[in-house]
């Protein structure tokens, strides 16, 4: 049925279709006599009227004239029925389109051109008044449908803009989000990789061992982040269907491991009765806080990680140490300045708060809580 809706207003002359038949099928009526190409004159309203949509203004002008010929003609004055329908349809052409201030000039010719017939031909009747009045009614009607269907048209336009407005801005939630996960996945696997190649370099001459091990570490990091990017475009590709085989709360400890620091984790609550988005958040928050710990602590900062449910709440919390390393001289990874962007708008999400700051003995914490509504 839409389809059907959609092929009418793409094209707008079959409505008139049953509009054509109507002024091919009614009756002449003339006085005299005459040939039938005399007589069927009054037919050539359905010319201009073909054109209508396009030229409203020069339609109702020539329809116009063309009453205005028919009712000051003794053949053609009594084939009223056609030529009122056809003024009728014109005006209702111009209100539709919105023209009211030409659709009132033309409303008013209309008048002017019933009473001349009422006084020209009307007296030959038994009621001249009730032949002038009686047309009323019909372009009265042409005027308010126009009315409702300029309406109409108008509300459908602003419906199809917000519907538009809501798509662009629901394409622009999906590419905020999809950034975020990028940013989270990237940001730490890279920064994992950067620094244990730089402490790989360092310690190739002391301890070859060392070394393997950070290999070892930089290569499981990789294949990780390519997952974590497969299961992305996964996401892309095949929409929400793909969203379920996500990182949850239970990783949480691979995390930790990940990082190549001295980090505790202490995980309490029903965390396997969270929702799959909401673990999903929360690990992605504790990601971003460990990717801020690698790029910022000192190599001997030691870090914290409490993720606690107490429905309907999870509390998050990730701390570290100062440190008393020296700088490394490995030059400063780059900051996207997203990172704390990121957990806000997670945070956000589901109602909750994040804290983000240096402690007073040093060091850093970040602590944020998510609201999981039942």
């Amino acid at each position: 049925m839409e389809r059907i809706v959609v092929w009418v207003r793409r094209h707008r002359w079959t409505v008139d279709l049953p509009l054509y038949a109507v002024f091919i099928s009614l009756a002449p009526n003339w006085a005299g006599t005459g040939s039938w190409s005399v007589r069927a004159i009054p037919m050539l309203f359905l010319l201009p009227l073909l054109v209508r949509r396009r030229f409203p203004r020069t339609v109702a002008v020539l329809v116009m004239a063309g009453a205005t010929a028919v009712y000051a003609n003794g053949l053609w004055a009594y084939d009223r029925g056609r030529t009122e329908l056809s003024m009728a349809v014109v005006l209702f052409t111009l209100v539709a389109r919105g023209d009211r201030r030409f659709g009132a000039l033309i409303a008013g010719c209309v008048v002017v051109l019933d009473v001349m017939w009422g006084f020209t031909w009307g007296t030959y009747t038994q009621n001249p008044t009730f032949s002038i009045l009686g047309v009323l009614p019909l372009h009265i009607a042409a005027w308010a449908l126009g009315e409702f269907f300029r309406t109409k048209e108008q509300l459908t336009t602003e419906e199809e803009k917000r519907a538009d407005a809501q798509t662009r801005a629901a394409t622009a939630e999906e590419r905020t989000r999809i950034a975020r996960e990028l940013h989270d996945v990237l940001a730490h696997s890279i920064s994992v990789i950067v620094l244990n190649a730089e402490g790989a370099k360092l310690a190739r001459h002391r301890d070859p061992a060392v070394v393997d091990r950070t290999l070892d570490t930089i290569g499981r990091t990789g294949r990780d982040a390519l997952a974590e990017l497969r299961r992305l475009l996964e996401v892309l590709h095949a929409g929400q269907e793909a969203r379920s085989p996500q990182p949850t709360v239970a990783e949480l400890r691979g995390l930790v491991e990940q990082s190549g620091r001295d980090v505790t984790l202490e995980v309490t609550g029903g965390l396997d009765d969270l929702p799959a988005s909401a673990a999903l958040q929360a690990y992605r928050i504790v990601q971003e806080a460990l990717t801020n710990m690698i790029k910022h602590a000192p190599a001997d900062a030691t870090g914290r990680v409490s993720v606690a449910f107490e429905p309907p709440e999870i509390r998050i919390e990730v701390t570290n140490t100062g440190g008393q390393a020296a700088p490394a001289p490995a030059p400063a990874l780059p900051s996207s300045g997203r990172g704390l962007t990121g957990m806000r708008q997670r945070v956000e999400m589901y109602h909750g708060e994040l804290s983000a700051g240096p402690l007073p003995e040093g060091g850093y914490r970040v602590g944020a809580s998510l609201v999981v509504r039942p």
